[in-house]
């Protein structure tokens, strides 16, 4: 996204986070569902959908909180703009 992350419209935010929750959790080596269980969640509903933003399905501040913690990063990471392949 070329936009600066202040001019991205709610929805366009909730998908870069969900892209990069994706990506993060991706590079840590965690399933869906590991993440999940890691989370205290039974199922990887929550995590497939927000990652994918269907249904409008989000994660919010405290969900955020978790995943940080549980990957070992800054919650910064999330709201970073995603770098293009060259």
């Amino acid at each position: 996204m070329s936009k600066e992350i202040n001019d991205l419209s709610a929805d366009e935010l909730y998908i870069l986070i969900g892209k990069n929750v994706a990506r993060l959790r991706k590079k840590a080596n965690l399933s869906q569902l590991d993440l999940s269980l890691e989370m205290g969640n039974k199922s990887t509903s929550l995590i497939s959908s927000a990652e994918l933003y269907t249904k409008k399905r989000k994660f919010n501040i405290a969900q955020l909180q978790k995943i940080a913690k549980i990957l070992d990063i800054d919650i910064c990471e999330f709201f970073k703009p995603i770098e293009k392949a060259k």
